[in-house]
């Protein structure tokens, strides 16, 4: 049959102008395309919310880098290029939710834990050295929260924090260890649970029993996965595990801390999108830092520098210290092998690391004088576990 000027009549409907399965088939991939593409910028949006999301978790602490200018003279040079010094500030305090179950909140807090972070130029390795709470230092006059200062004192360290946050804290560190500090950040009771749940949980092992009404931690002897208060109370105990000193506290925070970031690298966290979200959500809500890392984007590429960094070279340290002299239950510093670490890490040359009860300052693996060998102090990396 044909048309009126002697065509063949097209197969498929008046005006499609093609063969019927033509036809059919371009539509189709038009639906396709047009399906694609809204499934594409739905991911997009989603994308976009996520990452908002995120971002809007972090706290930002703008008072602390306004009063640091202030004394920007006295305050050390920048170190190595390449190299920085991260300060991470466990908090104690009592306000907000969650936290008033570990006591009244008089309004005041202390630094619970302090760890400097050291992380090399390229990033080779990440030495992670903790300051006893009750180091006796000098503590410069701070500003109070209420717009006073206080006197220039020698007194335990965590109490800098107590008289002026973050930035009493900074200034009274860089003070003893002449390290300028680049970044901080600040993390509660709360934020430190959300964390660990955020990971499935960290593995330890127990001796011996332990029973603490303060901690809230109750558990046999054995191999045990800690979620959430069971975590925080084996990092805050001290009465009920070992032989109930500060130093053994802080030698049981670093194990925990390297298990972390063991278990964070053997699991593929930081490869796997459906694991990641679920521990930067954490990450993000727990934390108080300076502008300088109050984004997603500054907290990714600080994490994305340290992931190359092999878990033997994450090293956890707890700065050379012995009982103070005239207060037993107070710490001082050792030296010369204090001052041997604060200008190892000022000037970004390695150190290492070793397990050592006996010895609470650094040592030397050689007598040479030429080259002069890596000092070793007392401590341990992260590729051992919490139960090695």
């Amino acid at each position: 049959m044909t048309d009126s000027a002697g065509s063949p009549a097209p197969d498929g409907p008046a005006g499609d102008g093609e063969p019927g399965g033509r036809g059919r088939g371009r539509r189709w991939l038009r639906w396709t395309a047009f399906g694609c593409s809204v499934v594409v910028l739905g991911a997009a949006a989603t994308g976009w919310w996520l990452y908002r999301k995120l971002d809007a978790n972090i706290t930002t602490d703008t008072s602390a880098e306004a009063e640091l200018r202030r004394y920007e003279k006295e305050r050390p040079r920048p170190g190595a290029l390449g190299a920085q010094n991260i300060l991470m500030i466990g908090s104690d305090t009592r306000a907000g939710s969650g936290n008033r179950k570990y006591g009244r909140d008089k309004g005041t807090q202390r630094s619970d834990t302090t760890i400097l972070l050291h992380l090399s130029e390229g990033r080779s390795s990440a030495t992670a050295m903790s300051v006893p709470r009750d180091l006796m230092v000098r503590i410069p006059s701070c500003r109070k929260p209420d717009g006073t200062r206080t006197r220039e004192q020698f007194a335990q360290f965590n109490w800098a924090f107590e008289f002026g946050g973050t930035a009493c804290t900074i200034r009274t560190l860089e003070k003893l260890t002449g390290i300028r500090i680049d970044h901080h950040m600040v993390v509660d009771f709360r934020g430190f649970k959300r964390m660990v749940d955020a990971v499935d949980g960290v593995e330890v092992c127990l001796k011996e029993p332990v029973n603490d009404p303060d901690a809230h931690l109750k558990l046999p002897a054995g191999r045990h996965t800690l979620r959430g208060e069971q975590a925080l109370g084996f990092v805050r105990a001290r009465k009920s595990l070992g032989n109930g000193s500060d130093t053994e506290r802080m030698d049981r925070q670093q194990q925990f801390l390297g298990a972390l970031v063991n278990k964070v690298q053997s699991n593929g966290v930081l490869l796997n999108p459906t694991k990641l979200y679920p521990v930067l959500d954490a990450a993000t809500k727990a934390i108080t830092t300076d502008p300088g890392l109050d984004s997603l984007r500054d907290l990714y590429d600080l994490a994305r520098s340290m992931r190359s960094v092999p878990t033997e070279k994450v090293q956890f340290l707890t700065v050379p210290r012995r009982p103070y002299t005239y207060d037993a239950n107070r710490d001082e510093l050792v030296q010369p092998a204090a001052n041997q670490l604060f200008k190892r890490l000022r000037e970004d040359e390695p150190v290492d690391v070793a397990p050592d009860d006996e010895d609470e300052g650094g040592r030397y693996e050689s007598d040479s004088p030429e080259p002069e060998p890596t000092p070793t102090f007392s401590g341990r990396n992260a590729a051992e576990g919490v139960c090695s």
